[in-house]
């Protein structure tokens, strides 16, 4: 009797335990407290875009509430750090760039984190090319146009993009050393404002991904020039490739952008887990499918060691070209 009681107490207490192991894989994110999804660039831009339609249906799948918070300024890294001192504890999402996660670590001399060490990969959104863009009244219609009437004008045609270090000005960059064009980059805190000026014909061109530009050049707001891919895309498949203009050295240019979702180093495996079957599953649905074909971005399906691994090569690459243009922040 005294033995069976022992046994019962036993696993009474294993019982009572088992909740605190892997309550996030539960239906209910834990105490269903409000989950912040930080986009480290102003509302507008890609991040935030694809932020919002990831965002909904999230919380929806984990029973509770996911709210975004953007907190724009220095290509990302204001709101990256930000989020790499927020406890890791899966209530805290971070949309993750290119600009935020490849780049900046190597343009400027400090950014408060470290773009691999300080976090831990959830989810490849999905990769896009950029596009280069001039007003709808521009005289501009070729790259060959561009590159002569930067040429001509002292220090260059203007290019906005959404801030210092962003796959928008590194794209520039890249096309001013390739050719050896000069242009006058003109950053903004976000893609957003930064096309408006460029629409308002108050910059002449930018470049800018397929997210963002693209409504606008449906619109006829805006004139596509050239997409930095290595083939055309399917949802502009009037727009030639920058390699396509015949230019000498821009036979093999190209430049891809990506978005990606990022948590607090440290955060627990089962949170990742979970939040990574969640995001893919929503990605994977046939409107967010379609939505991503629209806006001309290549669905990415990786697992989380396999974005760890592109992610360094990724800050690698651009490490080389930032070395070898001599790319300065602004």
């Amino acid at each position: 009797m005294q033995r069976r009681t022992l046994i019962q107490t036993a696993l009474a207490s294993m019982a009572g335990a088992l909740p605190s192991l892997p309550t996030f894989a539960q239906s209910q994110w834990p105490g269903g407290k409000t989950i912040t999804y930080m986009v480290p660039f102003p509302a507008g831009g890609t991040t935030d875009v694809l932020a919002r339609l990831i965002s909904q249906k999230l919380g929806t799948a984990l029973g509770t509430t996911v709210v975004v918070d953007n907190k724009g300024g220095a290509g990302g890294s204001i709101g990256s750090e930000m989020a790499s001192r927020a406890a890791p504890d899966g209530l805290t999402l971070l949309g993750g760039t290119i600009s935020s996660h490849a780049i900046n670590i190597s343009l400027y001399p400090r950014i408060g984190y470290d773009p691999q060490k300080s976090f831990a990969p959830v989810t490849l959104i999905g990769t896009n090319p950029v596009v280069l863009v001039v007003n709808q009244a521009s005289p501009y219609k070729t790259l060959k146009d561009v590159l002569q009437a930067s040429k001509a004008k002292p220090g260059g045609l203007s290019s906005a993009s959404a801030g210092t270090g962003t796959s928008q000005h590194l794209a520039l960059e890249l096309l001013a050393y390739k050719s050896g064009v000069k242009f006058t980059h003109i950053p903004y805190k976000g893609s957003g404002p930064a096309i408006q000026d460029v629409i308002g014909g108050q910059v002449d061109m930018m470049f800018d991904t397929t997210v963002v530009a693209g409504p606008h050049i449906q619109s006829g707001k805006l004139r596509a020039i050239a997409v930095t891919s290595s083939k055309r895309l399917a949802s502009m498949p009037d727009v030639p490739t920058v390699a396509e203009s015949g230019i000498p050295g821009l036979e093999n240019f190209e430049v891809l952008s990506w978005q990606a979702i990022f948590v607090p180093a440290g955060t627990p495996a089962p949170v990742i887990d979970r939040l990574h079957k969640e995001i893919r599953t929503i990605l994977a649905e046939p409107e967010m499918q379609e939505k991503l074909k629209s806006f001309g971005m290549l669905p990415a399906d990786m697992t989380t060691t396999q974005i760890a691994a592109f992610q360094k090569a990724e800050v690698e690459k651009w490490a080389q070209v930032i070395k070898a243009a001599n790319i300065k922040p602004e």
